[in-house]
């Protein structure tokens, strides 16, 4: 009993040094202080951010590519691989669709660019010039185009997770066709693909210092009162957002028998490093291992999350309409329900692989709005000015649907052990 005693600060202060989850906490809400009362210091700490965000995202793509080729591999039937993806895709294709819809009706209903003027928001937007370049008018040519990269190498310098999957998916066949022959190269990549996990354990220790110098930025840039005047804006996408998760991925997860509250909870360690960061990408291989145990079989968990940081942005689809939108009304643009209706069909296509791009999201948005032919490019400074808010509710959004979506495709291939998720629900209380 004597031992025990002694041993027990010991083993707590050992917990408390490994809660990565308290650390992020910690460091979250220093950072908002820090912000708030020193704004001076607070922006000096934005490479702290960017550093941690720069070394997930250098391991991001080699484990995409990775996870997905030995995905491919592993499932050893090319039918079986083209059924899961179709049942994939499909998915993404309709719930995207559904966020794009609620977007639409939530900016129709509370109208939040009504009363708000482009002089009152415009100044200390921000240069936004280098996203609104890339808003030039977009085809769906050019998007199949660009899903296959000039050479191999480029599309993992450029971290275009949309052509690394596509290099993987062709890998993945390849060794397939390979029969056993490949068995060799497969158990390699699995191989690298350890190597790449046991280096983002390694990064993952510094995640508090990332998400302190991220906060600490944003909140030391904006603060509270340059935000009043789009505060309507931000509120809207955060609820519509909350809309999004509790209500179609909540009706989603009932349909498919499985609670979502509880699997936000099993995710919530993932969940607080994006609140941290505003990224998705920070918590992608973490998330792929807990899907794993959650219940859902490896075959299908390595093609469909990493697929669906490419093409299921429901968190994006459904921000998307409602900064555009605030535009039309901030400039007084009308929009029939056919200019509407062709706005929804831009969105489609360019909502599609804008994960692993840095500024993606608004550089989607400049896209969309350049592509619209009757919306002022100058209108984009209003959204650019909260855009590191607004990228934090699309980020969260993301996580818990591409979550959502492989436990779905997983039970739809019978692919799902609940014995497995049962056992790890001690985990999340």
């Amino acid at each position: 009993m004597e031992t025990e005693t002694q041993e027990t600060p010991r083993v707590k202060k050992k917990k408390l040094r490994n809660n990565i989850t308290l650390q992020v906490f910690v460091a979250i809400v220093a950072a908002i202080i820090l912000g708030i009362f020193d704004p001076k210091h607070a922006l000096s700490m934005k490479p702290l951010g960017d550093l941690f965000i720069k070394l997930i995202r250098m391991a991001i793509a080699p484990i995409v590519f990775l996870c997905v080729s030995t995905g491919v591999a592993h499932i050893g039937d090319i039918r079986k691989v083209g059924r899961i993806g179709l049942k994939a895709l499909i998915y993404f294709e309709l719930v995207t669709t559904i966020a794009l819809l609620i977007g639409l009706g939530s900016v129709a209903i509370f109208k939040p660019g009504v009363g708000v003027t482009a002089t009152q928001s415009t100044s200390g937007a921000g240069d936004y010039s280098a996203y609104s370049s890339k808003g030039k008018e977009f085809s769906f040519l050019e998007f199949v185009m660009g899903t296959v990269p000039d050479n191999a190498l480029g599309a993992f310098v450029r971290g275009d997770l949309l052509q690394v999957v596509v290099i993987a998916f062709l890998v993945g066949m390849a060794l397939i066709g390979m029969g056993s022959r490949g068995h060799s190269v497969v158990r390699g990549l699995d191989g690298a693909m350890m190597v790449f996990f046991g280096i983002i354990r390694i990064i993952m220790r510094v995640a508090p210092i990332g998400a302190f110098g991220a906060m600490a930025f944003t909140v030391g840039k904006f603060g509270t009162s340059a935000l009043l005047a789009l505060s309507k804006l931000v509120l809207v996408t955060y609820l519509t957002e909350a809309f999004y998760v509790f209500v179609v991925l909540g009706l989603i997860a009932y349909f498919f028998g499985f609670n979502l509250i509880h699997f936000i909870k099993y995710i919530g360690d993932e969940i607080l490093l994006v609140i941290g960061t505003s990224s998705s990408e920070s918590v992608l291989p973490q998330l792929m291992i807990k899907m794993e145990r959650f219940g859902a079989a490896r075959s299908v968990v390595d093609l469909v999350l990493p697929t669906g940081y490419a093409f299921n942005l429901g968190g994006l689809a459904l921000s998307l309409p409602i900064s555009t939108v605030f535009i039309a009304q901030v400039y007084h643009v009308p929009l029939s329900f056919g200019r509407l209706l062709a706005l929804v069909a831009i969105m489609l296509v360019t909502s599609k692989g804008a994960a692993g791009v840095t500024g993606a999201a608004f550089i989607v948005l400049a896209t969309t709005v350049g592509a619209s032919g009757i919306l002022p490019l100058e209108g984009l400074a209003l959204v650019f000015a909260v855009d590191n808010f607004l990228s934090m509710a699309r980020a969260l959004a993301n996580v818990i649907g591409n979550g959502v979506a492989t436990i779905v495709v997983a039970k739809l291939e019978n692919e799902f052990n609940p014995e497995r998720s049962a056992e790890t629900a001690p985990a999340v209380v």
